[in-house]
């Protein structure tokens, strides 16, 4: 009976995501070298060997007004790639940072039955560590850059685990 290849569904929003992301396609290709890597992603994912649907420029809005202004079309590209996330039918979904775009996939997918990770968390630490509690509704899992965060979403039932800053290990 042929199994088909292990599904790795990630998106990333911007370059620093980018970077994230080819690096984590690298590390998950050495673990699993049969998979394969779908979503949105810069030219680093595209040359880690992911198939990029969209362009992570597409998602880089940054200001209210801006926001704003693109707010229609990032709604319809959302609901595209939802869909066609939800036809690929991944393994496992991977949102890298770009949180106001992520969670929202994460939780539509996580209720259609697909496992989802959030990889970067959001600065709950920082402020609103309430927030843990709603980013946990829509991932089942975080990674977490920094290692005060886990215990932070401990509190609030949310699996997190502390992977370490990708800069860290560069340096």
């Amino acid at each position: 009976m042929n199994q088909r290849p292990l599904r790795i569904a990630l998106i990333a929003g911007e370059t620093s995501g980018d970077q994230i992301g080819a690096d984590l396609i690298a590390a998950l290709k050495r673990l699993y070298p049969g998979a394969q890597f779908a979503g949105i992603g810069g030219h680093r994912m595209r040359r880690a060997g992911c198939d990029t649907w969209h362009d992570a420029s597409e998602l880089a809005v940054m200001g209210l007004v801006e926001v704003l202004r693109h707010l229609p079309r990032l709604l319809k590209l959302r609901a595209a790639v939802v869909q066609r996330l939800r036809d690929w039918k991944p393994d496992v979904f991977i949102g890298i940072d770009a949180p106001d775009f992520n969670l929202g996939v994460e939780r539509t997918l996580k209720r259609a039955g697909i496992r989802t990770v959030h990889y970067v968390s959001p600065s709950i630490w920082a402020w609103r560590p309430g927030r843990a509690k709603k980013i946990g509704a829509s991932a089942d899992r975080v990674l977490c850059l920094f290692p005060m965060e886990p215990p932070i979403y401990a509190r609030y039932g949310v699996d997190a685990c502390f992977v370490g800053h990708p800069l860290a290990e560069r340096f």
